[in-house]
């Protein structure tokens, strides 16, 4: 004969099963409502924005149409010569100040990975930590610290 465990108390698992749906439920109400907050923010700046040019006229959209055109823009002024050296500049505080540095450089690391390259330079790597079991990925987002 074996031995049994005896079952689980009915309130210890609807606990357990109210956390499990909380955890798989906040992440996607949090990022719908960011979304909705960012769409309704953008609409409204475009809104105010294009109001004293186009009068009543408004289309619903209007906001993340002009939001493209904006970062489409920028991405054209970033890709020529003269306002590198002007970002450089205006980078300056946010890679100076210490914890703002911290955000900053890993964000614009993140975002420098997706970023298209002519070599290419962008590597995933494994690193083992030694005498432990633990290891961590990372990228290879250049490949001297040259320029």
């Amino acid at each position: 004969m074996t031995p049994t465990t005896p079952p689980e108390p009915a309130t210890k698992r609807l606990s357990r099963y109210f956390f499990r749906g909380l955890i798989t439920f906040l992440p996607l109400a949090i990022t719908v409502y960011v979304l909705v907050l960012f769409v309704t923010w953008t609409e409204r700046t475009a809104m105010q924005m294009l109001r004293p040019l186009t009068g009543d006229f408004y289309l619903p959209g209007l906001g993340i149409a002009l939001g493209a055109v904006l970062i489409l823009a920028l991405g054209f002024l970033m890709s020529q010569r003269f306002t590198g050296k002007l970002l450089s500049l205006i980078e300056l505080p946010f890679t100076n100040l210490p914890v703002v540095k911290s955000i900053y450089s890993s964000l614009k690391n993140f975002a420098d990975y997706f970023s298209p390259h002519e070599q290419d330079a962008q590597q995933v790597v494994l690193l083992k930590m030694p005498g432990h079991g633990l290891s961590t990925v990372g990228l290879v987002t250049r490949q001297s610290m040259k320029g």
